[in-house]
């Protein structure tokens, strides 16, 4: 009989409006998307929702919902697959069955490394009486933070966090270092990012143009990806201001993806951008500076 390895509880996080998915060791696969940012203090808080540009930012906290993630190994190793279950119960402990559909998936969750340096979009299945579990692996010893994105029946966006404790060969790790150029080359594209403001709490749009990195033209058939023309993650260096950032056109087609939001405090953030073109699903990092 299987022992399951609790690893963590934690309760809800706050949320304003914002979305987005993926996974990469700079550029690992995922497939998600979610919307919720948070600050981290292991409680969940629900999102209070604003503007139709789907940005989720912080509001205050509460404890309506409380999550634990748990193995069904003893230890989590690097390198082999583990089955992760998460619960989801309200305040007084009671399994919450019902979740609204939040861009195609009930679930997102988005599994990042200390450094940041590992990205991770994956949609858990839903086992009923609050219940999700997926198989998973981890490429490196170390720590990493789990973020559970949801929307409860009749409630709104909420996240749940925690660390997790891989064992095995830890890399050394990459410093959260701000881009000195926002172009980056992917899968024989060429992604620049433009932000119309590097300042905290201002309403902020980030653009991105997607182009053809042998020719330079623009892309124009970007294909829709969870319901949208991209998402976006952003995360503070410290992985405790969580962003999830939807479009503001989601059926745009390109070259350009507009998304929309704010960044609630100074310092440095890792933004990945998510996108979809001839049924692949590409991600692309940059780290800001915002005073």
């Amino acid at each position: 009989m299987k022992k399951k390895t609790m690893l963590m509880l934690t309760g809800a996080l706050a949320i304003g409006v914002l979305s987005a998915c993926g996974g990469s060791k700079e550029n690992a696969h995922s497939d998600g998307h979610g919307s919720t940012s948070h600050q981290e203090e292991n409680s969940a808080t629900p999102s209070a929702g604003h503007g139709d540009h789907g940005d989720h930012g912080t509001s205050e906290q509460s404890a309506n919902y409380k999550a634990s993630f748990s193995f069904s190994t003893e230890s989590v190793k690097a390198n082999e697959n583990s089955e992760l279950h998460i619960q989801i119960t309200d305040s007084d402990g009671d399994a919450v069955k019902e979740f609204e559909l939040n861009h195609e998936k009930l679930m997102h969750l988005i599994v990042v490394s200390k450094d940041l340096s590992y990205f991770n979009h994956i949609h858990p299945n839903d086992q009923g009486d609050g219940q999700f579990s997926i198989g998973m692996s981890f490429p490196n010893g170390g720590e990493y933070k789990a973020f559970a994105d949801f929307v409860p029946k009749a409630g709104t966006n909420t996240t749940l966090s925690q660390w997790v404790k891989v064992e095995g060969n830890a890399k050394s790790p990459e410093p959260v270092k701000a881009d000195a150029q926002l172009t980056k080359a992917i899968d024989d594209k060429e992604i620049e990012l433009t932000l119309s403001s590097t300042k905290a709490n201002e309403e902020v749009t980030l653009v991105f143009n997607i182009s053809d990195a042998q020719t330079k033209e623009g892309i124009r058939d970007l294909e829709q990806y969870l319901g949208a023309v991209g998402h976006v993650v952003i995360l503070s260096e410290d992985a405790e201001q969580y962003l999830h950032v939807h479009p503001v056109e989601e059926k745009a087609t390109g070259p350009k993806a507009e998304f929309m939001t704010s960044f609630p405090k100074s310092g440095t953030y890792k933004i990945w951008g998510q996108f979809q073109h001839q049924g692949k699903v590409f991600t692309v990092p940059f780290v800001v500076n915002i005073s």
